[in-house]
């Protein structure tokens, strides 16, 4: 018999047994003895049946078995973060335990993040918006639109979905006064990507209003609630050498140059110190830099990078706990994790020049 003809019901017969004891052994949802499990196997082996079809299986269940994880950026950025590629470890290493997989959806060259037109046919249980969350992304109305239940990290914000969150606001609003407490008053920011629009660069007034990723918005506005005046560069995306081409706008300012920068990511502060030290700058004697997200800077010559340590493997996970309770039925609360500063090697007071 072909592999396209063999059914499960050939299979129970061949194995003697009813389909519904095949179906169990194929599914290993029920008690069946190892020795029916085992001939059922044997009889599938000779049927060259390959197992139950899971897309039936799926329509039975009223769930696809994937759960879509919204990347904002190319995923040639994401797999650079390390803070991106802990949280999706975190995230796949619940959802593999409920045996669903995980969709990795991104944008292109042109746009940080996939559009709903590429989404629409996408069969999902659940999305996550992993590593982006803009409050007015129409990715968020399309899935909201089709039932499909949303867990946002570190946003979008609303009501309609299930926010996973850290304190953003006040982390950045501690790097910020350390830098005060040490001294400092010109102090800069090098932003993370603010918008899906594209654009970068200098943060002027206007554009600050229109901020709509809340992580960044909210650190911006630490950062401007301590340091009125503070220039703010956005960097392109959140790897190390945007983080040194935001930089170099800031510390070729001649008089203006700031005595410290509040970078919104470690991989930024790598940036801004690689920047630094191009133009004979001494961290932190000449500038002090500070950082967010705690993650591993071994490449920093021993020196322990000032930064906001968050629990990024536990978020992802505790993402993946939100997504499960959502597929039993359930609306998960709304949760937020727990931060602490590090103070390193890296933040000092300012020059006295």
């Amino acid at each position: 018999m072909s592999a396209q003809r063999a059914t499960l019901a050939a299979v129970a017969a061949r194995a003697g047994v009813s389909p519904s004891t095949a179906s169990l052994a194929f599914s290993g949802a029920g008690p069946v003895a190892e020795a029916t499990r085992e001939r059922v196997f044997q009889a599938a082996r000779e049927l060259a049946y390959a197992g139950p079809d899971p897309m039936a299986r799926s329509l039975r269940r009223g769930q696809c078995g994937i759960v879509g994880a919204i990347i904002g950026e190319r995923l040639l950025y994401a797999f650079r973060d390390p803070v991106a590629v802990a949280l999706l470890d975190g995230v796949a290493e619940e959802l593999t335990a409920l045996g669903t997989g995980l969709l990795l959806i991104s944008g292109d060259a042109d746009r940080a993040g996939p559009t709903p037109e590429q989404v629409s046919r996408m069969p999902m249980d659940a999305v996550i918006f992993a590593t982006c969350g803009g409050d007015d992304d129409p990715l968020l109305d399309h899935f909201i639109g089709r039932e499909v239940p949303v867990v946002a990290v570190d946003g979008p914000h609303r009501d309609d979905v299930a926010v996973l969150a850290i304190d953003d606001y006040g982390g950045t609003l501690g790097m910020a006064r350390h830098l005060a407490d040490l001294g400092h008053r010109r102090v800069a920011t090098v932003t993370l990507p603010l918008r899906l629009d594209g654009r970068r660069g200098p943060v002027d007034e206007a554009r600050r209003r229109t901020v709509a990723y809340s992580d960044a918005r909210l650190r911006l506005q630490a950062v401007r609630d301590v340091f009125a005046d503070a220039p703010a560069v956005e960097a392109a995306a959140n790897i190390m050498e945007e983080g040194e081409k935001a930089a170099a706008t800031l510390l070729d300012a001649g008089q203006r140059r700031p005595t410290g920068i509040v970078a919104q990511s470690d991989l930024l502060a790598a940036g801004v110190i690689r920047a630094a030290e191009s133009r004979g700058l001494r961290v932190p004697d000449d500038l002090s830099v500070t950082g967010f997200d705690g993650i591993d800077t071994g490449w920093l010559d021993n020196r322990v990078l000032t930064t906001v340590e968050q629990p990024v493997v536990d978020k992802g996970r505790a993402a993946g706990r939100m997504v499960a309770e959502f597929l039993a039925g359930h609306r998960p609360a709304n949760l937020q994790l727990p931060i602490q500063m590090r103070i390193g090697t890296t933040s000092a007071p300012p020059p006295a020049h």
